[in-house]
């Protein structure tokens, strides 16, 4: 029985926001993707390792999650989990995989991840080895294992193999000094479809360690959310303060990531003692 895959995030982007950014095959996908035009979208991470926390987060009603293998204890089969808890909602899944590695990316994107994040990228060769391990050849080197893979549905998905740059989108994320330097170079890449500032380790690479607002910080973010506008390419940045993530999608920001699930249970349970118990 043949499958439809849903829209990427760069279709959902490209529908939100309506700009370029995406190809012509995931515009066409965007079509009725239900987002309103114009506006910035708005997500959470997944760090927990917890289907039911990504289920749960994907109920909140929030455009995007990321469910991240870098930062956290998720393996292969954990990450495939939370996709399954997360498909039943109308919540896009991004997954950050923990390095620019070739089989790494090839393996997250047979699990059925449509969408990746890739941390740390920043000179523009690296933004192309990236591109290249999300496509198949002749364009790019992702080995082919499709009728194995949850990726084309076990071959139930028409065309998968000739259409699968239609139904990947590739992130990249700037998260250094050099990387900011190079922001126009990696934004204008050939298969790169959004670029990703992450102040944490911006601010460190930057001799501002934990001071994602130091203004140097801030202006170095601006920066990139500019250069990667003008190259056509989706901007987006991390920001878990609500004047900053407000400030930052003024700014030109086109997705934001603005909590995480365990930071709201680490603060929600913190409360809940402070109210029962005190300090």
């Amino acid at each position: 029985m043949p499958l439809r895959l849903n829209p990427t995030f760069a279709a959902e982007l490209q529908q939100a926001t309506g700009t370029s950014g995406a190809s012509d095959a995931q515009a066409t996908a965007a079509s009725g993707a239900g987002t309103a035009a114009g506006r910035t979208l708005y997500g959470g991470w997944v760090s927990s390792g917890s289907p039911t926390m990504a289920e749960i987060m994907a109920g909140a009603g929030l455009d995007w999650l990321l469910i991240d293998m870098e930062h956290t204890p998720n393996s292969l089969e954990a990450v495939l989990h939370q996709l399954y808890a997360v498909s039943a909602y109308p919540t896009t899944p991004v997954v950050r995989v923990p390095v620019a590695d070739a089989t790494i990316i090839k393996q997250v994107l047979d699990l059925g991840a449509q969408n990746i994040l890739v941390p740390m990228v920043s000179t523009r060769a690296e933004a192309e080895a990236v591109a290249a391990a999300a496509q198949y050849p002749p364009a790019g080197v992702r080995g082919v294992g499709s009728a194995l893979a949850r990726s084309a549905r076990w071959n139930r998905v028409p065309d998968y193999l000739t259409e699968a740059a239609a139904h990947v989108s590739v992130f990249v994320q700037i998260e250094t000094r050099t990387g900011v330097e190079n922001a126009a170079a990696i934004a204008s890449t050939p298969g790169i479809d959004g670029v990703f500032v992450g102040p944490s380790d911006l601010a460190a690479s930057m001799g501002h360690l934990g001071q994602q607002t130091h203004p140097e910080v801030v202006a170095a973010v601006r920066s990139v959310l500019a250069e990667v506008r003008a190259a056509g390419t989706f901007a987006g940045v991390n920001a878990f303060d609500p004047d900053t993530a407000r400030a930052y999608a003024e700014a030109g920001a086109q997705f934001i990531l603005v909590g995480a699930d365990v930071a709201i249970v680490a603060r929600g349970a913190e409360k809940l003692a402070a109210d029962f118990i005190g300090n």
